[in-house]
Parts: structure tokens; sequence; C-alpha cells
């Protein structure tokens, strides 16, 4: 999943300037937390979490109880939704331009 990341950040890096690294489960952007991957306890499922998801609007994340983040669920019997991912992190990108 971060290789997802990280080649949909590098793909979009013409028009964007900074440095993406990864410490732990987090992908930082410019040393800030971008995104992470984590398993969901209740569902029992892999999750992208999208650091400042609280001002992306898209119906495949959910906020549930956090104030800031919000997470798309992933199904380890499927194929990644890359168009998905792809959609949310370009749109999480420019929220750090």
């Amino acid at each position: 999943m971060p290789g997802v990341c990280k080649s949909l950040y590098y793909q979009t890096k013409p028009a964007y300037h900074g440095s993406l690294e990864v410490q732990d489960a987090f992908l930082l952007l410019q040393r800030k937390m971008f995104c992470y991957l984590w398993f969901h306890k209740q569902y029992r499922q892999p999750y992208l979490g999208i650091v400042e998801g609280k001002h992306i609007h898209h119906p495949a994340l959910l906020a549930e109880k956090r104030a800031r983040m919000k997470i798309l669920l992933l199904d380890p019997g499927t194929d990644l939704p890359v168009e998905t991912i792809g959609i949310i992190i370009k749109d999480a990108l420019l929220l750090y331009q």
C-alpha cells in the first residue's frame, strides 16, 4: 500500500514539490503525517487513513468518531481500489500545497 501512495505521489510531483518519507506505518509529507496503513479491529479489515481527511469529501471515506482523520476500508479479498485511492490521495496532496 505505501508503494501505491508513493507512486501516486510521484505521478503528481511535477505539480507539487515536497518530500515523502516512510516512518512506521505513516507516510510523511514535508515531515508532517500524510496517510497511514492500519488494521480496523471492529471491521477486521486493513484501512488507509488520511490524516487531513476532514477536508476531503469522498463517499468511500469514513470519519467514524475521528475529528481530523478519515479512513478508507480495504477488503483483503479483492483488488485494491486504485482509482479511488488515487482520487483521495490527489485531493489530500492539494491540502499540502
